[in-house]
C-alpha cells in the first residue's frame, strides 16, 4: 500500500493538468464507458449460453427417457411372447434372463448421466487433441490457427443464435422433432470450448513469428511515450474514482445490506429450497474442463506410464 501510494504521488507530479487534458480526459471517459459496456454485454452473452446448455441437456433427457420406456415395453412384450414358443421351461427362462440382462446393460448406456458423461469426454478429448497438435505447429501455422479461432467465436455464436431463433419461430409450423436441433445449436455454441485451448496451446509457437515480434517491439515503443503514459494514468484515476463513487452510493442509499440479504437468500434457506444458482453450480462443477497445457501433458504422461507398465 505504501509503495502504491508513493507511486501514485510520483505519477501525480509527472502528469499534472495541462492543455492536452482537454482531449485526453474525454477520450478516457469514452474508453472507460466502452470497457464497462463491453464487459457487461460479454458477461450477459456468456451467461445466456451457459444457461442454454443445461436447458438443452434437459431437452435431451426427454427422448432418452422415452427410449428407456419404449425399451421396457419391448422387453416385456418379448418376454410374454416367449411363453407361446415351443420351448422348454428352462430354455424359456434362460432366454428371458438373457434378454433382460442385455437390456439392463443397454439401459444404463442410454441414461441421461451416461449421455452427459459421454459429451464431457468428447469435449475433453477434443481439447486434448487441440493441445497435442498445436504444440508442434510452425510459427506461421500457429498464427493462422489463432486467427481462425478468433474468427470462430463470433461465427459459432451467430450460427447457434440463428438456429435457436429459427427453431423457436417455426415451432408451430415445423414438425415437433425439429426442436431436437436445439441441442445441436447449443453444441455449436459450446464449440468455443474447443477453440479456447488454441490460444495457450499455439501461442508459444505463434509469438516466434516475425510479425508478432515486430508488434511486441512497436508496443514497447508506444508504451514509453509520454502521452500514452498520461492516458494510462488518467484512465486509472477515472476507474478508481468510479469505484469509489459506486461504493459511496451503496452506503448512502443503503443498498449494500439489501444486496447482501439477496445474496444470502434467507427465504430460500428458511423453506429448505435449494437455490437455482446452487443447482447450476453443481452442474457446472461436473462440467469443469481444464484449459491448461500442464493438465493434458500430465494426462499424457500418466497414460504413457500406464502403457509402459503393461
Amino acid at each position: 500500500m505504501t509503495h502504491d501510494h508513493n507511486l501514485a504521488w510520483t505519477e501525480e507530479g509527472r502528469f499534472r493538468g495541462a492543455l492536452d487534458d482537454v482531449i485526453i480526459i474525454p477520450l478516457v471517459f469514452v474508453a472507460l464507458a466502452a470497457n464497462k459496456i463491453l464487459r457487461f454485454i460479454l458477461s450477459i452473452l456468456m451467461r445466456l449460453l451457459d444457461y442454454a446448455f443445461p436447458l438443452a441437456m434437459q431437452i435431451v433427457w426427454l427422448p432418452l427417457f422415452a427410449a428407456r420406456v419404449l425399451g421396457n415395453v419391448i422387453v416385456t412384450i418379448i418376454s410374454g411372447a416367449l411363453r407361446f414358443l415351443p420351448l422348454s421351461e428352462t430354455k424359456r427362462r434362460q432366454w428371458s434372463l438373457s434378454i433382460r440382462r442385455n437390456w439392463w446393460w443397454l439401459r444404463r448406456k442410454i441414461s441421461y448421466r451416461a449421455f452427459e458423461h459421454a459429451v464431457y469426454i468428447a469435449f475433453e478429448s477434443g481439447m486434448a487433441w487441440v493441445f497435442r497438435k498445436c504444440r508442434h505447429l510452425t510459427p506461421n501455422t500457429a498464427l493462422l490457427v489463432i486467427l481462425g479461432a478468433v474468427l470462430w467465436l463470433p461465427i459459432s455464436f451467430g450460427a447457434a443464435t440463428a438456429m435457436h431463433a429459427i427453431l423457436f419461430a417455426k415451432v408451430t409450423s415445423w414438425p415437433a422433432w425439429m426442436q431436437l436441433l436445439h441441442p445441436l445449436a447449443t453444441v455449436i455454441a459450446k464449440s468455443k470450448l474447443l477453440v479456447l485451448p488454441v490460444y495457450p496451446a499455439a501461442w508459444p509457437q505463434a509469438k516466434k513469428h516475425p510479425f508478432v515480434q515486430r508488434v511486441f517491439k512497436s508496443y514497447e515503443t508506444i508504451k514509453r511515450l509520454y502521452v500514452i503514459k498520461k492516458v494510462g494514468f488518467r484512465y486509472r484515476q477515472a476507474d478508481t474514482a468510479g469505484v469509489a463513487a459506486v461504493e459511496r452510493l451503496e452506503r448512502t442509499a443503503g443498498l449494500a445490506s439489501a444486496v447482501r440479504w439477496l445474496g444470502n437468500a434467507h427465504v430460500a434457506e428458511h423453506f429448505g429450497v435449494e437455490r437455482p444458482t446452487q443447482k447450476l453450480r453443481s452442474f457446472f462443477s461436473r462440467w469443469s474442463i481444464q484449459f491448461s497445457a500442464e493438465y493434458y501433458d500430465a494426462k499424457e504422461r500418466q497414460a504413457s506410464g500406464a502403457s509402459d507398465e503393461r
